[in-house]
């Protein structure tokens, strides 16, 4: 499992991507098909991903490689 390197609010998309070696395009891509949740927005709008994000982007991760 990916360590927590946040500051308590949730994780930053490109945080998010460096856990997983994916691209945010990807990301953002698995969020508008529905894939994964919305993840929650601060005050700016950016995107943050809460712990159950993270776990619900790492299951769609190994499903992939399972099938791939």
């Amino acid at each position: 499992k990916p360590k927590d390197k946040h500051n308590g609010l949730g994780f930053k998309a490109h945080q998010v991507c460096e856990l997983f070696d994916i691209s945010k395009a990807t990301l953002f891509r698995w969020e508008r098909d529905g894939v994964i949740d919305q993840p929650a927005r601060d005050w700016r709008n950016w995107r943050l991903y809460t712990r159950k994000n993270v776990d619900e982007i790492e299951k769609v991760i190994r499903a992939r490689k399972a099938v791939g």
